[in-house]
């Protein structure tokens, strides 16, 4: 079994259900009735694979699941199917990423430093220097909503350098700053790599890519298109933006309609049969056993998004308790009662006047 790598990603798929009202989101959930709603495939089975000590920059156009691939691997989000492995704790750095905006930017640095599993004196050893990198003043003590995004940059920064991840996940942070300030990030994304740090950047300005990756993966609306040398995936890259520039308004469009479209269109279980396969064919296993590992690869890390038969039964009896309880809260008879006599937990007042009726015959 291969162990060298930090980041595995194997065919990963990320999907959005595309609600229009809230009421279709429960329905869906609680799986009552049929509710259509398109779906949206951001990443459409990807798989790479980090080494430790690896600069990997992730490059592509606007949605193409360059953010969706990161969150993915921070945790931040979860996949829809296929297999994660993070060897070590991650840190990402996007702009307002976990910030909560009601807090202080103080208070922000503790928080995120107890998230990361630092202990309050370690958080006070290392305080001092993030907010002589952060560089924002008397913003410290401000809360973060009042910060420009510029300032939510550089406090991210600064916190997520200084907590020692063994990955560093940087996600568009270098695009807002100044030049001193961008040049101090790099100067300790250059010290991260002399110390052996895994480093994905996320990142559109592909000279920073070039100056800081050692490979490049060039996500392409969903797909990954290309991973390898640094220069060599950019140089493509840059072709195809050359290229695409030629194009017309009208073919361009066209082409981003016809990709969108087939992030719509993907079949997951299509998607499946090819895995299983290509396992037949390249790796002559028997069909069965090939079913089993595809199978395994791609959703013995994923939790239901519906619910369970069981599960469901489970609510509904929890729902008819609760329901029961409050009738006899009301009716103010005891349980016993009121398991012996159901009728008196429907017909409350009734069945009082009933009893005391009962009671004055008695006398």
């Amino acid at each position: 079994m291969d162990t060298s790598y930090k980041i595995k990603v194997e065919n990963v798929t990320k999907e959005y259900d595309l609600y229009k009202t809230k009421n279709d989101r429960l329905k869906n959930f609680f799986n009552i009735g049929k509710v259509e709603v398109p779906h949206f495939w951001s990443l459409k089975g990807v798989s790479l694979k980090i080494n430790a000590g690896e600069t990997v920059g992730i490059i592509g156009v606007n949605g193409s699941g360059k953010s969706t691939i990161s969150n993915i691997i921070s945790g931040i989000i979860p996949q829809t199917t296929g297999t994660v492995d993070v060897k070590g704790d991650t840190s990402i750095i996007a702009i307002g990423a976990g910030f909560k905006r009601n807090l202080t930017g103080m208070e922000n640095i503790r928080l995120k430093g107890l998230m990361q599993g630092l202990s309050l004196s370690e958080i006070d050893d290392v305080k001092d220097q993030i907010i002589d990198f952060a560089d924002i003043g008397d913003f410290i003590n401000q809360p973060v909503k009042d910060y420009s995004t510029g300032m939510r940059s550089r406090l991210g920064f600064a916190i997520a350098v200084h907590i020692n991840p063994d990955i560093m996940i940087i996600d568009e942070a270098l695009s807002v700053g100044d030049d001193t300030f961008y040049q101090k990030c790099v100067d300790k994304i250059m010290d991260f790599k002399k110390q052996g740090k895994t480093i994905l950047f996320v990142s559109h300005s592909l000279k920073q890519v070039e100056m800081i990756c050692d490979r490049v993966a060039w996500m392409h609306f969903g797909d990954l298109r290309e991973i390898g040398d640094a220069k060599e995936v950019i140089n493509h890259y840059r072709k195809f933006s050359a290229d695409f520039k030629k194009k017309t308004a009208k073919e361009r469009k066209e082409y981003q309609q016809d990709k969108k479209k087939a992030q719509l269109e993907f079949d997951i279980n299509a998607y499946e049969q090819s895995l299983v396969d290509n396992k037949v064919e390249e790796d002559h296993m028997d069909r069965r056993e090939a079913e089993k590992m595809v199978s395994r690869t791609l959703y013995h890390q994923i939790l239901p998004e519906k619910m369970t038969l069981t599960t469901k039964i489970s609510v509904w009896v929890a729902v008819l308790l609760f329901a029961f309880f409050a009738m006899v809260n009301i009716s103010g008879h005891s349980i016993t009662k009121s398991i012996e006599n159901p009728s008196a937990l429907l017909h409350p007042v009734t069945h009082q006047v009933h009893e005391k009726g009962m009671a004055q015959s008695f006398k």
